[in-house]
C-alpha cells in the first residue's frame, strides 16, 4: 500500500537530492557568517597594526571563496562528465572532511569572544519600549531629558563595551528614558542607551545593504541566462577540447587575479593620492562595484543581440570567449561591492551585532536569487507568455537582450539611488566628530 506523502522507488532518489541540497543550504546558511565573525575576532581594534591587517583578511576570505568556486566548476565539472557525479560529490565531501579537521586543529589558537545573545531580542525590547514610552507620553527636550545607562565600565551586553548617544532617531531614544525606576532592570520597559544605538547602528546601515540587491539580481543571471548562452555558442578550446557549458563560469572568478595586483600597486597609489589607508573607503569601493554592474549587464545585451544576427550553421556558431567581457565585469563588480560591503559592515556593527551584520550580505544573495525569478515570470506574462514573450524556450527565438537592457536600466537607477544613500550616510564616527565640532562652534565654549 501506497500511503500519502510517501514517493516510488523511482521517485526517492529525487527525495534524497532535495534533502543533500537542503542539508547544503543549512551548513553554508550556518558556516559563512560564523567564518567572517571568527575572523573578525583574531584582530585586535585595540592594537593599530592588526586594525590595518584587517581588511587584508576580508580579500583574502573573498580570495579563497572564489577559489573554492573555481575548483567547483573546473575540476568537479571535469570529474562529474568524465567519471560521474558521484565522483565530484565525492571530492566534495572529502574537502569538507579536511576544512573540518583543519578547524579543529587551528581551535586551540583562536581568539573567542562570549556569545551577546540575539540582537534581534535586543531590537524588539527597543521598539517595544520606546513605543511605550511615547504611548504614555513621554517627550525629549533636545539634550536636556536624561537617558539610562548602567554604572559600570562595560555595558549591560555581554562583552559589549558602551556606546555614546548619537541625534539620530530621537523617536527610539525613548526608550531610554527611565518613567518608573522600579522597570530599571527590565528591559522591556527601558533600554540603555548602549542598546538604543545598537539599534540605531542596525537602521542605518539597512539602506547601504537594500541599495545593493540589485547587484545580486544581475549576478543570478551568471548561473542562468549566461550559461544558457554558452550553452548554444562555440565551446571549442584547441583542436579538440570542449569547454563544459558549468565551466564557464570560470571567466568571471578570472578577476580573483584582480585582488592581488589591487592590493600591490593599485592600494598604495590611491593611498598616497586619498590619504586613506586602504586607498578608498569601503563606500567608495561598493560605488565602484555598482557602477561596473552597469556595464556588465550592457556588454550582454550588445553580446546577445550580435550572437542573434549571427550565422546558425554548426561550424559557424559565435564563439563562447564573446561572452568573456560580461562575465569579467560582473566579476569585478562582485569583488569590489561584496569585499567593500564586508568592510563597510564590520565598520559600523556594534560587537553584539557583527554576525548579524555578516548574514544580512549572505540573504542579500537569497534575496537577489528570488528577485530574478520574479522578474523574469513578469517579464515572461508582460511581453507575450512562454511561447510568444522575450524568454521563450529556444533561446534563438529569445529576445534576451531585451532582458539585459532592463537589468542595465535597473542597475543604473540603482547605482543613482545608491550614489544617494552613500552621501547622506552618517556613521558611528561621523556622529562623534559632529558632537565635537558642535561643542567647539558652541557661543558658550571658551578655553579653560
Amino acid at each position: 500500500m501506497r500511503f500519502y506523502g510517501m514517493r516510488s522507488s523511482k521517485e526517492r532518489p529525487n527525495l534524497v537530492l532535495d534533502y543533500a541540497l537542503a542539508l547544503i543550504a543549512l551548513g553554508t546558511g550556518g558556516m559563512k557568517p560564523c567564518v567572517s565573525s571568527l575572523g573578525d575576532h583574531q584582530f585586535d581594534d585595540g592594537d593599530h597594526k592588526e586594525v590595518l591587517m584587517k581588511p587584508l583578511f576580508f580579500k583574502c576570505s573573498f580570495f579563497a571563496v572564489n577559489v573554492g568556486a573555481i575548483l567547483g566548476i573546473t575540476l568537479l565539472v571535469y570529474a562529474q562528465q568524465v567519471a560521474a557525479f558521484r565522483w565530484g560529490f565525492g571530492l566534495s565531501a572529502g574537502a569538507a572532511i579536511c576544512s573540518i579537521l583543519i578547524l579543529v586543529g587551528g581551535s586551540p589558537y583562536y581568539r573567542f569572544k562570549s556569545p551577546k545573545g540575539s540582537p534581534f531580542l535586543r531590537f524588539l525590547q527597543v521598539v517595544v519600549a520606546s513605543t511605550w514610552n511615547n504611548l504614555n507620553g513621554v517627550h525629549l527636550t533636545n539634550d536636556e531629558t536624561p537617558l539610562y545607562e548602567v554604572q559600570t565600565t562595560e555595558s549591560d551586553i555581554v562583552s559589549s563595551t558602551k556606546l555614546p548617544h548619537t541625534p539620530q532617531y530621537r523617536f527610539f531614544d525613548k526608550a531610554a528614558v527611565m518613567v518608573n525606576a522600579e522597570d530599571k532592570s527590565n528591559r522591556w520597559r527601558i533600554c540603555t542607551v548602549t542598546q538604543v544605538e545598537e539599534f540605531k547602528t542596525f537602521i542605518r546601515v539597512l539602506p547601504v545593504w537594500a541599495s545593493t540587491i540589485a547587484l545580486s539580481l544581475s549576478y543570478a543571471q551568471l548561473l542562468t541566462f549566461f550559461l544558457g548562452q554558452a550553452n548554444v555558442m562555440d565551446r571549442t578550446l584547441g583542436d579538440s577540447f570542449k569547454i563544459p557549458t558549468g565551466s564557464v563560469p570560470v571567466f568571471s572568478a578570472i578577476t580573483l587575479i584582480l585582488l592581488p595586483i589591487y592590493e600591490k600597486l593599485i592600494v598604495p597609489f590611491l593611498r598616497n593620492l586619498t590619504g586613506h589607508h586602504r586607498g578608498i573607503t569601503s563606500l567608495q569601493g561598493i560605488g565602484v562595484g555598482l557602477f561596473v554592474s552597469v556595464f556588465a549587464t550592457a556588454s550582454a545585451a550588445l553580446v546577445e543581440m550580435k550572437r542573434r544576427n549571427y550565422p546558425l550553421e554548426p561550424y559557424s556558431m559565435m564563439s563562447v570567449f564573446w561572452l568573456l567581457p560580461q562575465f569579467l565585469l560582473m566579476g569585478t563588480a562582485e569583488v569590489f561591492t561584496y569585499v567593500g560591503q564586508w568592510e563597510f559592515f564590520y565598520d559600523e556593527a556594534t560587537d553584539g551585532t557583527r554576525s548579524t551584520i555578516s548574514a544580512m550580505c549572505l540573504c542579500e544573495i537569497g534575496i537577489g536569487s528570488w528577485l530574478s525569478t520574479a522578474l523574469v515570470k513578469i517579464i515572461e506574462a508582460a511581453s507575450g507568455g512562454q511561447y510568444k514573450g522575450w524568454l521563450r524556450d529556444n533561446l534563438n527565438e529569445r529576445r534576451l537582450d531585451y532582458f539585459y537592457w532592463v537589468l542595465t536600466a535597473i542597475n543604473g537607477v540603482n547605482f543613482l539611488v545608491y550614489l544617494v544613500v552613500a552621501h547622506s550616510f552618517r556613521g558611528k564616527g561621523a556622529h562623534v566628530m559632529d558632537e565635537a565640532m558642535a561643542e567647539f562652534t558652541n557661543p558658550q565654549y571658551s578655553q579653560p
